[in-house]
Formats: C-alpha cells, structure tokens, sequence
C-alpha cells in the first residue's frame, strides 16, 4: 500500500469512527427539536469550514452546472438532513439496532453501484470484503424489534448512507474536500429551516441546555466539520467503494463508545463482529493481498534455485 492510499485509508477510518461516536451523542438530543438541531450543526459547521475552502472558493462555485448544484442539493437532502431523519423515524417503531444493520450494508450497494455507473463490474475482492463488513456490522448490533414502517425507514436511512458516497463523486473533483464539505453543509442548513416549522412547528428552534450544547458542538465541529472533510479527502484518494467499507467502523465505535454514557454495553458479540469487519476493510481494500503479495516476494528472495539468498547476495555453497 503506497503512502496515498495509506493515507487515503487512515483518513477514511478516522471520519468513520466519529461518526460512530456521534450516535452516542445523539442519545442527548432526544428532546431535541430534530430540525432546529441539524439547521444548528450544519450552520456553524459551513462557517467554520468557509475560512479553510482556499483561494477561489467563490469561482469554483460559480463554475459549477446546475446539474452539479442538483446534485449537492440531493447530497444534503438524501445524504444529510434525509439520513438523520430517516434513522429516527425507524427508531419510533424499531430498536436503533435494526436501522444500524442496514446501514452497515452500505459496503455492499455501493461496492456493486458504483462501478456499474462506470460501465464495468464490481471487484470481487472490494465486494467480498464488503460482505464481510456487512456481516460484521450485523454481529456487532444484533437484530432488533421491527414492523413495517421501522423497516421503510431503515431502508430510506441506507439509501441516505449510499447516497451520501456516490452523490460526491462527480463534484468532488471541481470542488475538493474542504469546499464540497462548505457547500454541502450550507445546503443541509438551508434544508433543515425549510423543513423545521412542517415537521416541529413554531418550536423547531430554540435554545438547547448545557448538555445539548455540548452535544451539538460535538456534531458541528468534530463529526462534521473534521468528519466530512477526513471522509471525502479519503475517497478522493481511495475511491468510493474502498472509502465506503469503512462505514462498518460506524457501528463498531458506536458500540464502543456506547459503555461510556450508559446506554450499551460491548462484549463478546461485538468483539467478533469487529473483527469481521476489519478483516473485511483489510480484504477489501487491497491490505491483505498486498501483504501476501509482499511475502511471497521476500521469500523468493531468500530461495534461489533451491538456495537460500539473502537481498539478492548469493549465500555461498557448503564444500562438499
């Protein structure tokens, strides 16, 4: 693995997990007027991360087609607002497990998704390692108590997840992490206080207390500000389909950070599901071939024509 997909990896897994120790924090928000909250995260998180988009912010945004701000304004609205609207309808009716065992199928959509909208077929190595993730998400969260409409919405809320990945792709390149990051987050704001007064009425916004406070910085200025832009700096380095392996870390920190406010606990089930899915990231993103690639090499190096070699220098033969 060279030094940018390394890079590109590491970057991946670091959003990943803050964004798992989110939904700790979304525990406190309970009370929360949903669309008030998000209108809050994505405000201040867009002014924070304005200073930080580079010289000729304001051209790139200028250049950009009206099919590309399309797709920012479905970014926000299906991967964003969309997302964290769906997850709570399904938590009405299902158990938080049931939408987290969706989501974490989101490896999988997007590993088969995105290349056919190349025009080629899936890696079976990214794919297999998807599954993987997959499987070890489902381990880690268990299957809860559901009913249809629980089930619609977790649909909806890995549609979100996919969407969040694949709607990036065309404007991460015009844009680059930091800027799509702004816009996106600008956007979801926007969103947010067009929808408050239908879905909270005349309270959608209001004063939080102490604890959601805290509770929304953390949102705005570590899971989005840093999140987002660590997320999208990884893909435009590994590409969607290895990038969106690591949402299986989601569940893994969310459960592992679950223990430390009381609302979970972490043992042996999701010790084994957080292997699989870091033997899965590792399958699919290329490690573990490598590694093995890496191996075999050294050890034709140490064994030349039934000798060993050591670095390429000859060890010299026993007299007979």
């Amino acid at each position: 693995m060279n030094a940018t997909t390394t890079r590109g990896a590491l970057l991946a897994a670091l959003a990943c997990v803050l964004v798992g120790g989110s939904f700790t924090a979304n525990s406190v928000l309970g009370d929360y007027p949903y669309a008030g909250g998000q209108f809050l995260r994505y405000g201040l998180a867009c002014l924070l991360l304005l200073p930080a988009a580079g010289k000729g912010a304001a051209g790139r945004l200028r250049a950009l087609t009206p099919r590309q701000w399309g797709r920012l304004t479905l970014l926000a609205a299906v991967g964003m607002v969309g997302f964290n609207l769906a997850v709570l309808a399904a938590e009405r009716t299902a158990e938080p497990a049931v939408p987290g065992v969706f989501v974490g199928c989101a490896p999988v959509v997007v590993a088969v998704l995105v290349p056919l909208l190349d025009g080629r077929g899936p890696q079976r190595t990214v794919l297999h390692g998807a599954l993987l993730v997959a499987v070890g998400a489902f381990t880690v969260q268990g299957w809860g108590r559901a009913d249809g409409a629980g089930i619609a919405f977790s649909v909806c809320a890995l549609a979100g997840e996919v969407g969040f990945a694949v709607l990036a792709v065309p404007v991460l390149r015009p844009l680059g992490p930091r800027l799509l990051s702004a816009a996106v987050c600008a956007v979801a704001a926007l969103e947010s206080a067009a929808i408050g007064p239908l879905i909270d009425g005349g309270g959608w916004l209001r004063r939080p207390g102490g604890v959601e406070t805290a509770a929304l910085l953390w949102q705005a200025v570590v899971v989005t500000v840093v999140g987002f832009v660590c997320w999208y700096m990884g893909m435009q380095r590994i590409g969607a389909e290895r990038a969106t392996l690591f949402s299986g870390l989601i569940p893994v920190a969310a459960a592992c950070t679950a223990p430390l406010v009381g609302t979970g606990s972490y043992g042996l089930p999701q010790a084994a599901g957080s292997a699989l899915v870091g033997l899965g990231v590792a399958l699919g993103s290329g490690v573990l071939k490598r590694a093995g690639g890496e191996r075999r090499s050294r050890e034709r190096a140490f064994r030349g024509n039934g000798r060993p070699e050591s670095r390429g220098v000859r060890v010299p033969e026993r007299p007979e």
